[in-house]
């Protein structure tokens, strides 16, 4: 009897200690006593992914992100972090670019991120501040960018400055992410 007594004791502290520590995590507190809200960093605005532009020449074209605009600076989205990378390559001529991320707006499923090479082996875009414009499409992600009508050796870019997404992505190849940007509006 008492080894039962003892076995429903301890299975009742198990599911009090239980039902507690359900509750914390159901109202947002974590074990230590820490609000699960102010742990987790909610974004203003981002892009990530990657994809393979279309060329039917066979040019292997190809666009990486990940910048992020933090809560925290909502109002300014030339507080955003990050990088994107591009390359183009077509035989045994190409280049690449690794660019840090200055600014990032978007809108509905449309992001334009702009930045200065920091990485290249092409000196036209040594330095250069350059822009790139998404639209995260269910039909089919697009792409643009400022080196279309911009010479990132004489022309300065603007920070989020980037031409219309007039570029098709390869089929099967993008998983473009666009969290959209909304301004908070001043009420006086």
């Amino acid at each position: 009897m008492k080894r039962r007594t003892k076995i429903i004791a301890v299975a009742a502290a198990f599911l009090i200690i239980a039902g507690a520590t359900g509750s914390a995590v159901a109202s947002g507190e974590g074990a230590d006593g820490v609000s699960a809200a102010r742990t987790v960093q909610r974004e203003a605005a981002a892009l990530t992914g990657t994809a393979k532009l279309y060329r039917p020449a066979g040019d292997d074209i190809t666009f990486s992100f990940d910048a992020h605009l933090a809560e925290q600076d909502r109002q300014d989205p030339m507080k955003a972090t990050g990088t994107f990378r591009f390359s183009h390559y077509k035989g045994d001529w190409g280049g690449y670019a690794k660019v840090k991320v200055d600014c990032l707006a978007t809108g509905g499923k449309v992001a334009v991120v702009s930045g200065v090479v920091v990485e290249t082996d092409v000196k036209e875009f040594r330095k250069a501040r350059v822009g790139v414009t998404v639209h995260d499409d269910a039909a089919g992600d697009r792409l643009g960018y400022t080196w279309m009508t911009a010479d990132p050796q004489k022309d300065k870019v603007p920070p989020c400055v980037s031409g219309a997404p007039f570029e098709k992505v390869e089929e099967g190849t993008g998983d473009f992410e666009v969290t959209p940007w909304e301004f908070v509006y001043p009420t006086e």
